[in-house]
C-alpha cells in the first residue's frame, strides 16, 4: 500500500502524468517527449527522474539515445504489481487531462517521422544544398523538372502576394487563379502576368476568409506562407474545402511555431506559424482526409525558422 500512494503523489502532478501516458504507449527518448509536450528538458529530465526513483519508468540506451518506457513486469515484483494496478487509473486519467488529445496526435507525428527515413535523408541534404555548388544542380532545375510531372489543373493560390509562385504554376496549369486582399498587389501581378504572357493567370481581390471562387470547382488550393496573415486560420481552411472539388487537395507552405515576436511588426504576421498539430487538427476540422505533416526547412541562422508542410484530401463526396 505504501508504494502505491507514493505512486499516486508523483502522478499528482499533470505534467508527471503527461509523461506516464506516454511512455506506456511507446518508448520514447527525452527529445521526443519535448517534442511532443513542449517541456524545457531540465524540467522533463527531473519529471522523468522522479517516475524512474518510483519504479515506474525504466530506461534503456540505444546508441546515443536513451529511451523510457513504462516500467515492465520483469523487474522487482512489488514494483511492477504497482505499475500493473495503476494502468488501469492511467487509462482513467487519460480522458480527464484536457491536454492527452493533443498529446496523443503529437505522438502520431513523432512515430511517423522515426519511420521516414527519407525524410531524415532530405533534411540532411537541404541543410547543403545551396551552400555546395554542384554544376547543374538548382532549386529552379527541380521546380521546373516537377511542373512537368505535375497534371493540368485549376489551382487557387491563396493569398498570392506579388503571384512568385502562381506564374511558375500557369506554366502547366489550365487556370490558376491568384486571390490577395491588397490592390497594389492584385495590379502588379496582372501586370507582370501579362508581361510573362501568363495566359491561365487570372488575379483576384479577396480575402482569404471570403475567397472569390466558385464552390466546388478547382483541383488544388494553395496557401503559401500566406496562412499565418489569416485572421482565423480555420476560416480560411474551410474555404479553400469550399471552392475544392471532391478529391480535390490543399497544400498549406508556412512557418513552424517560433517565438519571433518582432515578425508582427517586420512582416505584419497575426500568427506565429504552426506546429504540426495544430496543422493537422485545422485541416481535420474542416473535412479534409488523409492529413499529412512535416517539417520541410529548417534555417541555420537565427531566429531558426521553419518551414512546415502540410496536405490534405477533400473526400469524394
Amino acid at each position: 500500500m505504501k508504494s502505491i500512494l507514493k505512486s499516486l503523489r508523483i502522478l499528482s502532478d499533470a505534467n508527471r502524468l503527461r509523461v506516464l501516458l506516454l511512455v506506456e504507449r511507446e518508448e520514447l527518448s527525452v527529445a521526443e517527449l519535448q517534442e511532443i509536450l513542449g517541456m524545457g528538458q531540465s524540467t522533463l529530465s527531473t519529471h522523468l527522474s522522479q517516475l524512474k526513483q518510483a519504479g515506474l519508468v525504466e530506461d534503456r540506451r540505444t546508441g546515443k539515445n536513451i529511451l523510457y518506457r513504462l516500467k515492465q513486469e520483469n523487474g522487482a515484483a512489488d514494483k511492477a504489481d504497482v505499475v500493473s494496478q495503476l494502468i488501469p487509473l492511467l487509462k482513467q486519467a487519460a480522458r480527464e487531462v484536457p491536454e492527452s488529445r493533443q498529446d496523443s496526435a503529437a505522438l502520431k507525428l513523432v512515430l511517423r517521422k522515426r519511420q521516414d527515413k527519407t525524410r531524415a535523408f532530405f533534411d540532411e541534404m537541404a541543410g547543403r544544398f545551396g551552400r555546395e555548388y554542384i554544376p547543374g544542380r538548382s532549386w529552379k532545375g527541380f521546380a521546373e523538372a516537377l511542373l512537368l510531372l505535375m497534371p493540368p489543373m485549376r489551382i487557387a493560390d491563396l493569398g498570392a502576394g506579388e503571384g512568385t509562385f502562381s506564374l511558375l504554376l500557369a506554366q502547366r496549369a489550365t487556370q490558376v487563379i491568384a486571390v490577395d486582399n491588397s490592390q497594389k498587389m492584385v495590379e502588379f501581378g496582372t501586370q507582370l502576368g501579362r508581361r510573362q504572357g501568363a495566359k491561365t493567370l487570372e488575379y483576384r481581390q479577396g480575402d482569404l476568409e471570403d475567397v472569390p471562387i466558385a464552390d466546388a470547382s478547382m483541383d488544388l488550393a494553395l496557401f503559401s506562407q500566406s496562412l499565418h496573415h489569416a485572421i482565423h486560420p480555420e476560416r480560411a481552411i474551410a474555404e479553400a474545402f469550399r471552392i475544392l472539388k471532391p478529391q480535390g487537395r490543399i497544400v498549406v507552405l508556412d512557418l513552424g511555431k517560433h517565438r519571433f515576436e518582432e515578425a508582427r511588426e517586420l512582416y505584419a504576421d497575426l500568427w506565429l506559424g504552426f506546429s504540426e498539430v495544430e496543422l493537422e487538427a485545422l485541416l481535420h476540422k474542416a473535412g479534409f482526409q488523409s492529413v499529412l505533416t512535416s517539417i520541410v526547412h529548417k534555417e541555420a541562422e537565427a531566429p531558426h525558422f521553419q518551414t512546415i508542410l502540410a496536405v490534405g484530401d477533400k473526400p469524394a463526396s
